[in-house]
């Protein structure tokens, strides 16, 4: 696995906090240094896709919602990125087939 940017991030955020957890449950499961879960935990209350309920997060409606929406981005994206992987092999092909024996 690479570096996840931020929507991935945000993501993971949002599923770890489920219906409810704490910031140690969301920093373990999101696998983040508690300065980047402070930090993204922010954006996300100020997206208004958390909650914060005394301690425990919780995702709102839009945070459901941008779940619902980054996972069929997410699907699209992989799916394009393995077509790109064909293209791109099937370009070197071509090319070998073009050169000189």
């Amino acid at each position: 696995m690479g570096y996840r940017n931020r929507l991935e991030i945000i993501a993971d955020i949002l599923r770890a906090a489920g219906d409810g957890a704490k910031k140690t449950r969301i920093m373990y499961f999101a696998n983040l240094s508690y300065s980047l879960l402070e930090k993204y935990l922010a954006v996300a209350i100020k997206a208004d896709l958390l909650v914060d309920n005394g301690g425990k997060y919780g995702v709102t409606e839009k945070g459901r919602v941008f779940l619902e929406k980054f996972d069929d981005y997410s699907k699209k994206v992989t799916r394009i990125n393995r077509e790109l992987k064909t293209i791109k092999f099937e370009n070197r092909v071509l090319e070998q087939m073009c050169e000189m024996p």
